[in-house]
């Protein structure tokens, strides 16, 4: 029989990890298929390892690694990633807002030939108007400045072969945008929609901040044109700045009329710093991630391992 493995990145869901258990299991016991549940604990503060070390002791199927420390959302994901063994893995968070409703219909897709499987949200309920604006003008951003398309929509929640997730693990980099990473792999990959829910309980923990430099990365991992950009706009200055002498001469020599003002130079001096700055920054971006490659520090630290890959204690 095929086993499923199902990766949940967790960070302080102590509200949510045993109705999210059950709802797989619910799930499976209409499938002819094995599943393992793959939990890793992204450093929470809560019960949440207390619960997940319960839930070990209950089921064999659940298996969880436990981050030394927080390390984020995509490294958690990767983790988990990492270690799952089943013929096909599932990653989704665990706070439903990934219904686990569509695993049938993933594994379907699977079992069709499909090798990668997304899933693209039309909707999430509860999410304010301000925060679709911005997603939607998102992806039509990075997709402008990127040469790998990303869907609109697009979920960390998705089904993958063994084999792709074996082509992933060899992706080692630190700053990590997983839909994006997936989607550039090529394989045979297909879409399917879904209505994401509330959350079944707590608040989100991805803040403003994360979701920033989530972004950023996204941008940072798939495009140079930022780069180009600031090429393009120090050469349109560099050609105004040389117009702008021209008419000094001219106002010098031809007409005389040069009147030293203090406003055109102050004007010219923050207008070109501000350009040079832009650049400046721009650059900053990928040289800071230059340098955290360079390091070739790990991914993630795990504190405790899958109980299942630690050796008997004889």
């Amino acid at each position: 029989m095929k086993i499923i493995s199902v990766v949940v990145p967790v960070y302080n869901e102590e509200e949510n990890i045993e109705h999210f258990y059950k709802s797989i299991v619910e799930v499976f016991d209409k499938l002819d298929y094995e599943f393992e549940l793959d939990f890793v604990d992204d450093g929470s503060k809560d019960r949440s390892r207390e619960i997940l070390r319960e839930l070990e002791e209950k089921d064999s199927r659940v298996q969880s690694i436990f981050l030394a420390k927080n390390s984020g959302h995509q490294l958690a994901l990767t983790c988990g990633l990492d270690h799952a063994d089943g013929d096909a893995v599932i990653m989704m968070d665990g706070d439903m807002q990934h219904p686990p409703e569509l695993i049938p219909t993933l594994i379907s897709k699977w079992e069709e030939g499909y090798e990668v499987v997304h899933t693209i949200r039309k909707n999430t309920e509860g999410v304010s108007a301000f925060k679709k604006l911005t997603s939607a003008y998102y992806y039509k951003i990075l997709n402008t400045l990127s040469t790998v398309h990303i869907q609109e929509g697009g979920a960390d929640f998705r089904l993958m072969d063994q084999k792709v997730v074996k082509a992933f693990r060899r992706y080692r980099e630190h700053a990590r945008f997983i839909r994006g990473m997936i989607g550039s792999m090529g394989f045979k990959q297909t879409y399917i929609e879904f209505v994401a829910p509330k959350r079944f309980a707590g608040v989100s923990k991805f803040s403003p901040r994360k979701m920033l430099h989530l972004a950023v990365d996204g941008v940072m991992a798939f495009s140079t044109l930022p780069l180009r950009m600031g090429l393009y706009i120090g050469v349109c200055c560099g050609f105004l700045s040389f117009l702008l002498f021209l008419h000094v001469l001219v106002s010098k020599y031809v007409f005389n009329d040069a009147v030293a003002g203090w406003a055109t130079i102050t004007a010219c001096i923050l207008f070109f710093g501000g350009v040079q700055l832009t650049v400046l920054g721009i650059m900053g971006e990928y040289i800071s991630r230059i340098y955290e490659e360079v390091k070739n520090r790990p991914l993630y630290l795990i504190g405790r391992g899958r109980p299942k890959d630690e050796p008997e204690n004889n």
